[in-house]
């Protein structure tokens, strides 16, 4: 066989594993907190935002700005985490297939 229709197949083989992979990357989930728990997101590791769980002996009108602030630490900490493991996973489909931008 050619080495371009090696490289064709190698390509179709590939795109078939991030098609799954991204599916995979969609249901699974993770966790970000602040506040000692007192906010709780969950995002998906496609990047979205799931659930956001507020305890609800934070909720003092007051301290409306300490909640944003837990808010934005809870959701950042979980987008970096679906971030590093779509990173990880998108990583291994393409291992050893050097194409510029993809790696």
């Amino acid at each position: 066989m050619s080495s371009i229709g090696k490289l064709m197949k190698q390509a179709a083989r590939m795109q078939e594993q991030m098609t799954q992979i991204q599916a995979n990357l969609a249901a699974r989930k993770v966790e970000g907190s602040s506040g000692g728990g007192a906010v709780k997101v969950t995002a998906t590791c496609d990047g979205s935002l799931a659930s956001i769980k507020i305890d609800p002996q934070t909720l003092n009108p007051s301290d409306a700005q300490v909640l944003e602030d837990m808010i934005i630490v809870a959701v950042n900490q979980a987008l970096a985490q679906a971030k590093q493991i779509s990173s990880d996973e998108m990583g291994k489909a393409t291992a050893g297939f050097n194409i510029p931008g993809l790696t």
